[in-house]
């Protein structure tokens, strides 16, 4: 695999780029009265290139978020010489689970026992277990996806026991045209929904919250994944792909 030069122009704009984004954490993160190394980023790269990931790799980001299993193979298979972490970050079909089961590291978007049971049915044995997040519903939009709060307890504890899966933690996507003040309330309602989980013996340690336009309100809350596309690679090609 080829290594982009230091210098080239896909380089220094991710560069700068991540200069921006990490400056960003970093306030937010002081702000709270957190660490910004408590905070992971996880590079939303559906619909860029190969370059763009391998650029952003080479200046130390490992996380990368895919929604498109299809156009995450190819990517996988074309960047297999880097120790990539990949995650898959959109709504899950049960004619998907096979493909994330066998090649990411995280799912973050699991919301029906269905799927969990598929993804664990699915998970090679040589593989370590694949890390889970159940998606809260924050909206009545179905195709959002998500659990609603109050069936969220049984599905936990169903996930939580099945062979292959660690459960890590809670996702959420936040309704769009929010005020900052109302995105940390929903922020901080999923993280009192982890905190309650915890108290009912769950051992969760993640929350997969916010993206470019909200990560700040979403560190406020308590994050410690942003998923973030936009503030990292621009506007998103016209057609995904590798």
């Amino acid at each position: 695999m080829l290594t982009l030069p230091q210098n080239s122009p896909i380089t220094d704009g991710a560069a700068a780029c991540l200069h921006r984004l990490r400056a960003r954490i970093a306030a937010a993160a002081t702000a709270a009265g957190r660490t910004e190394q408590s905070i992971t980023v996880v590079a939303v790269s559906k619909g860029h290139g190969t370059a763009a990931i391998q650029a952003l790799a080479q200046l130390g980001v490992e996380h990368f978020g895919e929604s498109y299993l299809q156009e995450a193979l190819a990517k996988m298979d074309a960047l297999a010489g880097l120790e990539l972490n990949w995650h898959f970050i959109g709504r899950l079909q049960a004619n998907k689970t096979r493909g994330v089961a066998e090649r990411f590291a995280w799912a973050h978007g699991v919301d029906r026992l269905r799927i969990a049971e598929r993804l664990a049915a699915q998970r090679p044995h040589r593989a370590p277990p694949l890390n889970v997040c159940l998606q809260v519903q924050l909206a009545a939009d179905a195709d959002r996806g998500g659990i609603p709060a109050a069936q969220l307890p049984a599905l936990a504890a169903s996930v939580a026991v099945l062979p292959r899966l660690r459960l890590r933690g809670l996702m959420c996507m936040l309704p769009e045209g929010l005020s900052t003040a109302a995105q940390r309330a929903q922020f901080e309602s999923v993280h009192a929904l982890l905190l309650e989980l915890n108290r009912g013996g769950a051992q969760l340690d993640t929350l997969s919250m916010g993206m470019s336009g909200d990560f700040e309100a979403a560190i406020a809350a308590g994050a410690t994944l942003v998923r973030i596309g936009t503030a990292l690679f621009g506007s998103r090609n016209a057609q995904p792909g590798p």
